[in-house]
């Protein structure tokens, strides 16, 4: 049996990227791994067909108490996988469901959480989830914001982005591995080597060159666009879209910049993501209470 290692991240923030660096580096191609086996590697914390094994009575009917009382049981079985380390992604907050844990601490291992600015975030979650900009800004400052249809997968509890970010980086443990999805884009090498070390590998350079090289925006929007990708939304062209930094510059007005900054201004600040040029002309929401 193997204890759980979370892949954590608030929606399209990296987590994609993060599972198929790691998939490349275990399985060592010469070639990038085909980006729809990678629930085989790393499995997900919301699939349906996990659920399905403990109850006969369809997810839809159940009630969001009877569906926390599952997830322990479903954790367990994660560790049953591999005989080692199971790594599993989860886009859920650090907290609780109906009193439930979302993440079973009695079979973890560890963490590695990946966190992106909001101002590129939310131009990712409006075409992921065909909503407009504003309609994104307001998604990323929903407390009660939950996604799951069900069939495929049950639903992950989010809340809002600054919640989301502080419960899972307030507490500072050395089992959680925080991660910017900017400095993994700036400095690939030091900032992947840093998660092979965070997980007690350490590989050739040669062998980590190559995973980042077969993991990298290019490689994995080219298997997209030949093969498809299972986890893309309905309502978006393509899943690997930009995958670039500020690219908010060109797609936000200076109004919705100083919403989101507005709405998140605690989190922004901690992670250095607030433009030095929007620094004096938003009002903080604790400065209006």
């Amino acid at each position: 049996m193997g204890a759980l290692i979370w892949l954590a991240s608030y929606p399209k923030s990296g987590n994609t990227w993060m599972r198929s660096f790691l998939h490349n580096l275990f399985r060592n191609s010469e070639q990038p791994v085909d980006i729809n086996e990678i629930s085989d590697f790393c499995l997900g914390e919301s699939a349906a067909q996990w659920y399905r094994r403990h109850t006969d009575q369809p997810l839809n009917e159940l009630t969001p108490e009877e569906l926390a009382k599952l997830r322990p049981l479903v954790h367990r079985d994660f560790t049953t996988v591999f005989p080692d380390s199971v790594f599993v992604k989860t886009h859920n907050y650090l907290g609780e469901s109906c009193g439930v844990p979302l993440h079973t601490m009695e079979v973890t291992a560890g963490g590695i959480y990946v966190l992106r600015n909001p101002l590129d975030v939310v131009i990712s979650v409006s075409h992921h989830f065909g909503e407009t900009i504003d309609e994104a800004i307001e998604h990323l400052s929903n407390e009660q914001y939950m996604a799951g249809n069900m069939d495929s997968h049950v639903f992950e509890l989010h809340r809002s982005w600054s919640t989301h970010v502080k419960s899972w980086t307030e507490n500072p443990s050395p089992q959680l591995l925080v991660v910017r999805y900017e400095d993994l884009l700036r400095k690939p090498r030091k900032y992947f080597k840093q998660v092979t070390s965070f997980l007690g590998l350490n590989p050739p350079p040669a062998r980590l060159e190559r995973a980042i090289r077969n993991s990298s925006f290019k490689a994995l929007k080219a298997i997209e666009q030949k093969m498809g990708f299972k986890e893309k939304s309905k309502k978006a062209d393509m899943f690997f879209r930009e995958g670039r930094s500020e690219q908010w510059r060109d797609v936000l007005t200076p109004e919705q910049v100083r919403r989101i900054i507005g709405d998140h201004y605690e989190q922004m600040e901690r992670f250095g993501y607030i433009p030095d040029d929007y620094r004096d002309a938003v009002p903080r929401k604790e400065d209006a209470v």
